[in-house]
């Protein structure tokens, strides 16, 4: 099984039911992995603006699976909340 890493970065304005629709959301996008590992790095200031905010929340996911589905990234991209994402694969 390959492994992969998906790093995401949300706008630091979202209340707590507002951050968990999106990460669900998200989650649902990778049904077909398997989620090992998700964790919330927290809010950070950003470099530059992005989306006119100048904090972002982050959150790392570690996935398990075989495939990424091939929509995936332009589904994240359009997720409400979301100013940034990188997915890897590890191995």
């Amino acid at each position: 099984m390959r492994q992969y890493e998906l790093a995401l970065v949300l706008q630091g304005d979202l209340s707590e039911s507002a951050k968990k629709k999106a990460l669900d959301s998200i989650k649902s996008f990778v049904k077909d992995l398997k989620v090992t590992g998700e964790k919330e790095i927290g809010k950070k200031q950003l470099a530059y603006k992005i989306k006119q905010s100048k904090e972002g929340v982050y959150f790392t996911f570690t996935l398990e699976g075989e495939t990424i589905p091939a929509d995936l990234e332009r589904r994240i991209f359009n997720q409400e909340g979301v100013l940034r994402h990188l997915l890897l694969r590890t191995k």
